[in-house]
């Protein structure tokens, strides 16, 4: 039998200071997206003492939307269209930059105060063409909102998207596959021909078997194009699925900025010096409430 996996990416590790782990799997060089995902981060676990947490300091976005799902621990949001709400496990935080959004994520004061473990995925996914000038937003979908079934033995959570005839509230212009899977006791499922036009198979923890072959922690597979593909989890796993329609074209993509042609990111990274150097007054970027921190550009470090 032929195996329904087309190409293996492992994890690459960065350090980010303080003890915090990200392995990262997209943008790969052979694979820049999977459907609208053109980035994908797993970061955590990372166990914080009382008194410490993260702190990263506001700083802009355009041309996507970022997508951020916890598997432990707790962040605290602010953005500068005015969301200022702490994200937990199982739910999801959408957040659109369009043509430009700044936000911070901090660990909360209540989780900072007691210490914990922080775990979880960001993803970011390409906006459609169309929509990449679009008005910045956020959308905060709690976990009861999310649909969830079982799969196999599994507890499959819909977080955008359909799958298996269950559709996320998530709204997004673009053809869109993202579920979360959590195996306590194992899992034994297909992945239907049809569940996507791009897929793949992230394991975020434990191991499983995907049509005969054994991906461990911090490997992702994309699976061939309408290939029904079976995926055997082993007990404990977490897997998260992720795809959708082929994108309307390649993206670029620096820093935290990601568009369809480079005028776009030139002009965004104008746009926040500018920002910067007349302190956030009248200028195409602002801080959220109560900010007064920002990250400078790469290359003005």
């Amino acid at each position: 039998m032929n195996s329904g996996i087309q190409q293996r990416i492992e994890a690459r590790r960065h350090e980010l200071g303080g003890g915090f782990t990200v392995r990262r799997l997209l943008p790969y060089r052979t694979r820049r997206l999977v459907g609208p995902f053109i980035f994908f981060d797993h970061f955590g676990p990372v166990d914080y003492k009382p008194g410490d947490g993260m702190d990263v300091r506001p700083h802009p976005h355009i041309g996507l939307a970022t997508v951020t799902y916890l598997f432990d621990g707790a962040i605290a949001h602010k953005d500068s269209v005015g969301s200022d709400i702490v994200i937990r496990p199982g739910a999801v935080n959408w957040m659109v930059a369009g043509r430009g959004i700044v936000h911070s994520e901090r660990t909360s004061s209540e989780e900072r105060a007691a210490g914990m473990r922080l775990h979880g995925i960001q993803t970011w996914v390409a906006l459609p063409e169309a929509n990449e000038q679009d008005a910045p937003s956020f959308t905060h979908h709690p976990k009861e909102s999310l649909p969830s079934f079982d799969l196999g033995g599994a507890n499959a959570q819909v977080l955008a998207g359909t799958a298996w005839g269950h559709r996320s509230p998530v709204e997004f212009p673009w053809g869109i596959w993202y579920v979360g899977i959590s195996a306590p006791n194992g899992a034994d499922f297909e992945i239907p021909d049809d569940a996507a036009e791009e897929r793949a198979v992230y394991v975020a923890g434990g191991s499983a078997r995907i049509d005969g072959a054994t991906v461990e922690t911090g490997t992702m597979v994309i699976l061939k194009a309408r290939a029904t593909v079976r995926v055997e989890a082993e007990p404990g796993s977490h897997l998260m699925l992720a795809g959708g329609q082929t994108m309307d074209g390649p993206r670029k993509i620096e820093w935290n900025l990601v568009a369809s042609n480079r005028d776009l990111i030139d002009q965004a990274k104008a746009d926040w010096r500018d920002s910067i150097a007349r302190r956030f007054n009248g200028t195409p970027f602002r801080l959220p409430e109560g900010e007064t921190e920002y990250i400078l550009l790469p290359e003005d470090q």
